[in-house]
């Protein structure tokens, strides 16, 4: 079983072929990635047309890349899976108007996945863990503790009630001139600086329900920063130092608390998976390495390549799905919003 993976949800434009190894392991067969940083740079953050466009422009060269370096013709794979959502809008249609294209034409299930599925569940391409386990989705635009139940079977434990943790980090590095993305460059700097300098608030800190807040911290920020200006070189990397520290002890003090709440819900999990961009993020590796050691888990963290937006992980969720039986037909929306727990979603809306 071989699946097309298109991601085409915020500014990575990406194709990938992911298959079954002989044991029933999955395998990476190709995993091609368009970054349009050098795009959006000069603006400070995406923009949405500008993303949307280098999509259009870029996806199909990418998609034959993708079967080339898999060794694959198109109609050799078994599934075309696009990221529906949740993103940009006009570059998930890009993404997923092509996949259904590409499924018309021949003839191969086509399956609409949620971007967020695909980073739930990468543990399973890399590590074939088995469910249940407790996931930190941590990216630019979502933070949410879930226990993974099974595909399609997720419960939000926790969630962020401003600022995602990815989105704080890149704010953070504009308020301090660092260049875009912000969040490597704030680790970058943090690693030369002091994380004691500088007393800021960890929200939240000791609260039973596991959730997040991340603006009040980002304002005290700010008003150390504006405290000491002009910011001199040590200045920006100490502000970088204490701010990193100061998310990496809210992050362990809200997976400890998610921890007992999935115990007590759901027994014991099978490992602690963190995924999405901040993963990538060394200092809050290690400090949930150690969280997970206390607590007699694994923390399984995908590699590098596998943190950000891409293919593989949207192929894999699609293949997940399709060996369910779970397939979508040509009406399956476009999905700017698209939160995993649906039904919890749901009944939030209606109360």
């Amino acid at each position: 079983m071989r699946v097309l993976g298109l991601e085409t949800t915020c500014d990575e434009t990406a194709a990938a072929v992911v298959g079954l190894s002989d044991d029933g392991r999955g395998a990476i067969l190709s995993n091609e990635v368009l970054s349009q940083i050098a795009e959006h740079a000069a603006y400070g953050g995406v923009v949405p047309e500008i993303a949307a466009r280098a999509h259009v422009e870029a996806l199909d060269h990418l998609i034959e890349r993708a079967l080339a370096q898999a060794g694959l013709r198109l109609e050799e794979v078994d599934g075309i899976a696009a990221a529906a959502g949740p993103g940009l809008i006009g570059g998930v249609i890009v993404g997923l108007t092509t996949a259904k294209a590409l499924a018309l034409v021949t003839r191969k299930p086509l399956l609409a996945v949620n971007h967020l599925e695909g980073h739930a569940l990468t543990a399973r391409l890399t590590d074939g863990i088995g469910f249940p386990f407790l996931l930190l989705l941590v990216s630019g635009g979502h933070t949410q503790l879930l226990a993974v139940k099974g595909v399609g079977d997720y419960v939000r434990l926790g969630t962020t009630v401003d600022d995602a943790i990815g989105e704080a980090f890149d704010k953070v590095a504009k308020l301090l001139g660092l260049p875009y993305p912000g969040g490597p460059e704030v680790e970058k700097a943090a690693a030369k600086g002091d994380p004691e300098r500088f007393a800021l608030p960890r929200p939240m800190l000791g609260r039973p329900e596991p959730n997040f807040s991340l603006s009040g911290l980002k304002t005290a920020l700010r008003i150390e920063a504006e405290r000491i200006v002009p910011l001199t070189e040590t200045h920006v990397a100490d502000l970088c130092a204490s701010f990193q520290a100061a998310v990496t002890d809210v992050v362990v003090d809200r997976t400890r608390a998610a921890l007992r709440v999935f115990r007590a819900a759901a027994g014991h999990p099978t490992a602690l998976v963190i995924a999405g961009g901040v993963a990538a993020n060394q200092t809050l590796r290690r400090a949930l390495q150690r969280l997970a050691g206390e607590a007699g888990l694994r923390l399984l963290a995908p590699p590098l390549e596998l943190c950000g937006d891409n293919g593989a992980i949207v192929a894999w969720a699609g293949l997940e799905r399709l060996r369910l039986g779970l397939i979508d037909d040509m009406t399956a929306p476009a999905r700017a919003r698209w939160p995993l727990d649906a039904a919890r979603d749901e009944a939030g809306a209606k109360a």
